[in-house]
């Protein structure tokens, strides 16, 4: 759709219901009308011709993040009259679908499972993008970025934030202080953990606690692992079921985890023992490290928003992160990643303006600017991005001769991926052996 430029004529009668509009709904329009226009708003005109309209969007995103959310798109709404009505919620998973089904969808949805993306495909409930979105998608994200939001061809949904998740958050200080060398083989982790385990420090901290999402951290190991041991060809297979989930390649790996993960002398620095990674929150998960409780936390790049206010994330600072490292030299260093796609319920025209601009390079360095968020959107200048890790991240992103892999549970069957995968790693944690774990998650695979 074109975004043309409208203005509205106002009849003497509806003078009065202009004032009381404005009475009613404060000084938003006051500020649209003193920008428009402006060198500012340049980068708007075409999506402009929807003053006074709204957009309501859901996610997973809360509290600090809502509030640069929010900030990321202001001059957008106050250029172009749209006003974005945001709402996250930590049951997000669960109640996207109950909304949809229920007839309460929102316009907009940052869904971060194309598995999840693919069953409101399925249900006739998206909407295909389009032409103005489709565009701006493959002018600004790579072929491997869009294969994971296309259904039968169709394009359903345009990419927006990014993660990288093979990381390991430490100290730079406290590594600094023991003389602890950071790993760069698997062999060299392992034998870090035994070092710090044998100097009286739990060397690892985790929390898997995310309400309704209980479970997900867990399912990053298990991915991680297994794209390192059996490289991205079985990795691939793995989850697109061309191999079964209870595979000998996935057991070895899942198990492999399970030498840090349940490993009573490694876990859980700050919090107790194994068992109390199922209840820890996933957010807190890391924060022993600032307190020298724990020295390693295996966590994605938007982990830097969870740290405590004032705790500086550099190379020489309080926290910062290295590459999890490589198991198998011969695979490579693969990475495995996640991000949302922006999918849509409702096709107005201002719900496709907003759609296209989020996919736009404008929004991706609006956003960036802020801090404390990652893209793989090619227009994003990595001198936009602040934090330290993040820029990491993004050169990541960006380097074409990254083997990049999406997050696998996001990639399955909603059930399973957003389901028996989440709630096995639960039950794993917790004592169940590795077999009867997988078989179960591969005996829900329909």
């Amino acid at each position: 759709m074109a975004f043309a430029r409208s203005r509205q004529t106002l009849a003497v009668a509806g003078v009065l219901g202009l004032a009381l509009g404005v009475a009613a709904c404060g000084t938003g329009d006051d500020k649209k009308s003193e920008k428009a226009g402006s060198a500012e708003c340049a980068a708007y005109e075409k999506y402009e011709g929807h003053d006074g309209k709204k957009v309501t969007i859901y996610s997973s995103i809360r509290e600090i993040e809502a509030d640069r959310l929010n900030e990321s798109w202001k001059e957008f709404e106050d250029c172009t009259g749209i006003e974005i009505d945001h709402e996250g919620n930590a049951e997000f998973e669960a109640q996207l679908p109950v909304r949809v089904d229920g007839g309460n969808a929102p316009d907009l949805a940052f869904i971060p499972q194309p598995g999840l993306l693919k069953r409101f495909v399925d249900s006739g409930k998206l909407k295909p993008v389009g032409a103005d979105t489709k565009a701006m998608a493959e002018q600004n994200y790579s072929p491997d970025w869009l294969k994971y939001s296309t259904v039968n061809g169709q394009l359903y949904g345009a990419p927006l934030g990014s993660n990288v998740k093979s990381f390991v958050w430490y100290s730079p200080k406290t590594f600094k202080e023991k003389g602890w060398t950071v790993p760069t083989t698997w062999d060299d982790l392992i034998k870090l953990s035994d070092q710090i385990a044998g100097s009286g420090t739990k060397p690892w901290c985790a929390g898997i606690e995310s309400g309704d999402a209980t479970g997900w951290p867990a399912t990053d190991w298990i991915e991680d692992v297994l794209l390192r041991t059996g490289g991205p060809e079985v990795y691939d297979k793995w989850t697109t079921h061309q191999i079964p989930f209870n595979d000998p390649q996935v057991a070895d790996a899942l198990n492999r985890a399970g030498t840090i993960l349940k490993n009573e002398k490694y876990m859980n620095g700050g919090f107790g023992g194994v068992k109390s990674i199922s209840t820890t929150a996933f957010q807190e998960g890391g924060t022993p490290i600032t307190t020298g409780k724990c020295a390693m936390h295996r966590q994605a790049s938007f982990y830097a928003n969870q740290w405590p206010e004032g705790t500086k994330v550099a190379e020489d600072g309080d926290v910062f992160a290295f590459y999890f490292p490589a198991i198998d030299p011969a695979k490579g260093k693969p990475v495995l990643g996640g991000g949302e796609f922006v999918g849509a319920f409702a096709d107005r025209p201002e719900v496709q303006a907003v759609q296209t601009y989020l996919a736009s390079g404008e929004y991706a360095n609006s956003r960036a600017k802020i801090g404390d968020w990652v893209s793989a959107n090619k227009k994003l200048d990595i001198n936009n991005v602040p934090n330290p890790v993040d820029k990491l991240s993004v050169g990541i992103l960006q380097d074409e001769k990254t083997v990049f892999r999406f997050d696998g549970s996001d990639l399955m069957p909603a059930a399973v991926g957003a389901g028996t995968f989440w709630k096995g790693m639960v039950a794993w944690i917790n004592g169940k052996d590795t077999n009867s774990v997988l078989n179960d998650i591969e005996g829900s695979w329909k």
